[in-house]
């Protein structure tokens, strides 16, 4: 008796909403680009955040229906490498990076490649079970839409302040590569999940309400406040995930077992 080889499943219909948000987020980031070369860099600008803001919710939208994939994760990779390591890239060159010829495409080009890279390492790192940041509620440097909000902070201030300083190819260029730097970096941040208790609820809603109004109508000024808080917090989340350390190693040396080892 013949047995018939099973058929190879395709993608189930509950996966289709969450990919088809992640491809929204890759055309997102393109559109950016398009907006750039035509030297709209308000709607380029909002494209890329357009991009962050799907990006934030695919995954969500997959842990909801359970239809979370080793497909639905390249397609994210994929898009988070256009979306905010390609398209941001591109949207500086355009803007200021252009001006400094050979290095200034130099410079874009490490800005996308970090970013890649960034996403690379976190793809080899989903299935290890020894990753002391993650374990800790924490993330291995800036993430790739935190890095792309973050390296056109110049963009948000001179479009509020159309001041020409800022847009200094020079500056430019050192913040890109700045920036790029804290996306491959080893440093922890803190991961973008937050757990309220039940008696501050409300005000977290109020606060919501009013930064979406903040946005809608003053929405550079706002973005570069965002930016600049999230810098701010970096030394925070590198001092208290040292205080975790701390006390991962100081509870097993107490009980008398051994150490665990944290890089």
């Amino acid at each position: 008796m013949s047995v018939r080889p099973r058929r190879e499943r395709g993608i189930p219909l509950r996966a289709v909403v969450p990919n088809t948000v992640t491809a929204l987020a890759l055309c997102s980031g393109l559109t950016a680009i398009r907006f750039a070369i035509l030297e709209n860099w308000e709607a380029a600008v909002l494209m890329v955040l357009a991009a962050a803001v799907l990006d934030g919710i695919d995954g969500r939208i997959a842990r909801l229906v359970r239809a979370e994939s080793r497909f639905g994760a390249e397609l994210d990779s994929l898009s988070d490498a256009i979306s905010f390591g390609v398209a941001p890239a591109l949207i500086l060159y355009l803007w200021s990076l252009q001006a400094l010829g050979r290095f200034g495409w130099l410079v874009a080009l490490i800005y996308a490649l970090f970013c890649a890279l960034r996403l690379a390492r976190f793809n080899a790192q989903i299935d290890r079970e020894h990753q002391p940041h993650k374990s800790a509620g924490f993330l291995t440097g800036i993430p790739a839409p935190a890095g792309a909000a973050l390296v056109l902070a110049p963009l948000y201030l001179w479009l509020w302040t159309e001041e020409w300083f800022l847009r200094s190819p020079i500056g430019i260029a050192c913040w890109t590569a700045f920036i790029a730097t804290l996306m491959i970096s080893s440093i922890a941040t803190f991961a973008p999940t937050i757990r309220l208790r039940r008696n501050v609820r409300f005000e977290a809603i109020a606060v919501l309400v009013v930064l979406v109004a903040a946005l809608v109508s003053a929405p550079w000024p706002t973005l570069t406040l965002v930016a600049g808080l999230y810098l701010v917090s970096i030394p925070f989340s590198v001092r208290s995930y040292r205080r975790i350390r701390r006390l991962r190693a100081a509870t097993p040396a107490s009980a008398g077992g051994p150490e665990p080892r944290l890089s």
